[in-house]
């Protein structure tokens, strides 16, 4: 076999090597909120110290990362975020988003939020915040997973129990002590939000905040949801409430957007 062949079958295998390795650096990035030494990017991503040091040289040069003043730890630069607004600035759907949160927060006094659904995670894309700010840690370009959260939740009750199985393990890691931890429980309050046509949670994705989420049906299943969040003291009767204007709120929006021709 020819050594064009053999690069040919490996890049349709896995794509271009050099490539890979680079978004697999610029994720790791992405999953850590600290800066990171060479030696703990070599563990994190198992690309070659010699390759990785001339793949962070090259992000570094082109304003992807950026160094610390030893010059020896290495974060996201401001070209991610350059990409990242680029994103949002084109996806169709945001502007009328936009306009829908605002509403809600008007409505409810709470934070709203607009999400959508990435695999196993949610990637939040639109927040507008509660006059009344409980900072929250839920931002824009942020990801959580989609069985902590009431976006996520939302989302996976578009999906039958046999693809939410595909995606899901069955054994869930926790973010709080009240997370749900195993698919079955996570099927089971997927049913309860396909007859009510919401979802919600209660501090399990951050302490002291609960969340109602609705999806957004543009999409066939749905990508897409909204939600508010709001302190953990709310009552139940209240989240309800919140939850019935969501409903409202994600039905308009959906209308709005296939009205449009946006899917």
């Amino acid at each position: 076999m020819s050594d064009q062949v053999v690069q040919q079958v490996s890049e349709d295998r896995g794509g271009v090597k050099s490539a890979r390795r680079t978004t697999d650096l610029l994720e790791a990035f992405a999953s850590s909120p600290e800066w990171m030494s060479l030696a703990e990017l070599h563990v994190l991503s198992q690309i070659p110290r010699s390759s990785l040091h001339g793949l962070l040289r090259t992000l570094a040069a082109a304003q992807w990362i950026e160094t610390d003043a030893t010059g020896a730890k290495y974060r996201l630069g401001v070209r991610a975020l350059i990409c990242g607004t680029a994103y949002l600035d084109r996806d169709p759907a945001v502007p009328y988003a936009t306009e829908v949160l605002e509403k809600l927060r008007e409505q409810t006094g709470f934070t709203a939020h607009y999400a959508r659904r990435n695999e196993t995670e949610v990637v939040y894309l639109e927040t507008r915040e509660s006059r009344r700010s409980i900072h929250l840690i839920s931002r824009v370009g942020r990801t959580l997973p989609a069985y902590a959260t009431a976006l996520g939740k939302a989302l996976l009750a578009e999906l039958t129990d046999e693809e939410v199985a595909r995606l899901v393990p069955e054994s869930l890691p926790a973010m709080t002590t009240n997370t749900i931890t195993s698919r079955q429980a996570l099927l089971e309050q997927l049913a309860h939000v396909r007859q009510s046509g919401y979802a919600s949670e209660i501090e399990e994705g951050t302490l002291g905040v609960r969340c109602v989420g609705a999806a957004v049906k543009y999409r066939i299943p749905a990508t897409d949801a909204l939600s508010c969040s709001m302190p953990s003291s709310v009552s139940d009767a209240d989240a309800a409430g919140v939850g019935e204007l969501l409903v409202a709120a994600a039905s308009e929006l959906g209308n709005q957007l296939q009205r449009a021709g946006i899917r």
